[in-house]
């Protein structure tokens, strides 16, 4: 843990500490403890002084902590995870796990930061990531039979997601193809699969999950498309490390199904939580777009789209509702 990560979790309490205690604390100098201060205001986190007092946040702060989640979660899930890393800031969690993945990092290794500097959702577009507001996880698998036997694995990704928000009292959760978790047609989180490998032998996949928890308004103003958080939905602010302990579980365990039965196990899932079945739509695809309905997905996990009589299945393209952005 850096000296900035260390300071900040002893302002998290919202209290005031001089900058004489803080630095007995940790060991460093008034002037260090200044240096960390304008780090910190560098990600968005401003702590004021008050003479005769010291220094302190706006208001508590609940920032993610290893061994708080670790204790939450189940002891399946406990045995699946080989190494569970938090971050103060990191330019991506999905890049920080490829890097290590193409050094050999063995799967099982999770990853979660409290901001990104260059989070990255599908088709390169940006993810927004706002320090210590959302949840932002990557998590590094490996399987042995190789890339083909990923196919659907965002899908049942997007499963565990929903499935986790569901255990942490989120109602109504839905599921856009093929990898967005939706709330009343706006995006409540999102699933990005990176992958490299052999196609019948060994390979790595690194699978990034980001939740909108509390998104604050001036970051809020850089997302294009339709969007949510959970504090809009339920009026409350979820205790993070639960929710993330929650995730983290859920993912665990559905990439330990997949791995042992494929898409199968969640494509009834899948299809109980589909929110855009049945209804008018929009395909975008790379040359052109479609205009028809919904039919679901296959076995496979493809979109069905019927369009002019005929319904077929697309492993790609981007899906809205009629008048509705992507």
């Amino acid at each position: 843990m850096s000296n900035t990560h260390a300071l900040l979790r002893l302002l998290a309490d919202g209290r005031f500490h001089s900058g004489v205690a803080l630095g007995e604390e940790l060991g460093v100098t008034r002037a260090t403890i200044w240096n960390d201060l304008q780090k910190l205001k560098a990600l968005g986190i401003d702590a004021y002084a008050v003479a005769g007092k010291g220094y302190r946040l706006p208001e508590p702060l609940e920032l993610l902590a290893a061994n708080e989640i670790l204790d939450a979660l189940s002891p399946p899930a406990r045995t699946a995870l080989k190494r569970l890393d938090v971050h103060l800031e990191l330019p991506s969690t999905n890049a920080y796990l490829v890097e290590h993945a193409q050094r050999g990092a063995p799967g099982g290794w999770a990853c979660l930061a409290e901001t990104q500097t260059s989070g990255r959702g599908r088709r390169g577009r940006a993810w927004v990531s706002p320090f210590g507001g959302n949840i932002y996880l990557s998590v590094l698998w490996r399987f042995n039979s190789g890339a083909a036997v990923a196919g659907g694995l965002s899908l049942a990704l997007g499963v565990a997601v929903a499935e986790a928000l569901h255990a942490a009292a989120v109602p109504g959760v839905g599921l856009k193809w093929p990898n967005d978790v939706v709330w009343q047609n706006r995006k409540l989180a999102g699933v990005l699969v990176e992958m490299a490998g052999e196609s019948s032998g060994p390979c790595y996949v690194v699978a990034g999950i980001g939740i909108n928890v509390a998104m604050a308004a001036e970051a809020a103003s850089a997302i294009e498309q339709p969007w949510v958080d959970i504090v809009s939905i339920t009026g409350l602010m979820p205790a993070r490390n639960h929710l993330a302990a929650m995730l983290l579980q859920h993912v665990l365990l559905a990439l330990q199904t997949f791995e042992r039965d494929g898409f199968a196990n969640f494509l009834p899932r899948w299809r109980a939580r589909d929110a855009y079945v049945g209804k008018a739509a929009e395909l975008h695809l790379p040359q052109h777009t479609l205009r028809g309905t919904v039919d679901g997905i296959d076995a496979q996990g493809a979109l069905l789209f019927a369009e002019g009589g005929a319904t077929r299945a697309y492993a790609s393209g981007e899906l809205s509702l009629r008048g509705i952005p992507t």
